[in-house]
């Protein structure tokens, strides 16, 4: 198995939310390689289920799909400093208006290691209180929040309704650990 040794980056573009680096490679036979990589500061995703194990869901337009969107809470880790943990409360209250007594890390993953660096961490929300929500853009602000039965919603994962990797992982791990 070779080996690929990094030579140098340059960095293509500087934008708000995320960078692209290309990055040039060499390998033990001699080879050289280049591959463009996106560069984001993660994210925090959040699956609130409440005491009846429903979920709490937000509909939203997301631009790169053009479409509305079934999804978990998610957040990208934006705010410097902030800790990831308060950056899922946050996000929580912005999106869906809620508060949770209980955060438990279900799991962390690489979105699209292919071309990007992004690593998102997965809560549980439980003891959950609603307060009024205070959602940050245009698209939070003209989003709506949806209550699902837990196991329904992974029938809507199974049957291809909620097709969002992250909504899909964060279902499926919540509902292993409530066990569903």
């Amino acid at each position: 198995m070779q080996r690929f040794r990094l030579t140098s980056t340059e960095r293509l573009f500087d934008g708000y939310m995320v960078n692209l680096d290309r990055l040039h490679f060499s390998a033990d036979d001699g080879l050289t390689f280049d591959r463009e990589v996106v560069r984001h500061p993660g994210a925090v995703a959040v699956v609130p289920v409440d005491a009846d194990d429903q979920v709490i869901l937000i509909r939203q337009f997301r631009a790169a799909v053009g479409d509305r969107v079934l999804e978990i809470t998610a957040g990208t880790c934006d705010v410097t400093g902030e800790d990831l943990e308060s950056t899922a409360r946050r996000e929580l209250l912005e999106e869906v208006g809620l508060e949770a007594t209980d955060l438990e890390l279900l799991g962390v993953f690489m979105n699209s290691p292919g071309y990007c660096d992004q690593r998102t961490f997965v809560y549980l929300a439980t003891g959950l209180t609603v307060v009024d929500r205070a959602p940050e853009g245009p698209e939070e602000a003209d989003s709506t929040v949806e209550r699902h039965a837990l196991a329904s919603a992974v029938e809507m994962v199974e049957q291809g309704i909620i097709s969002d990797g992250t909504t899909a992982y964060g279902l499926l791990m919540a509902a292993r650990r409530r066990g569903l």
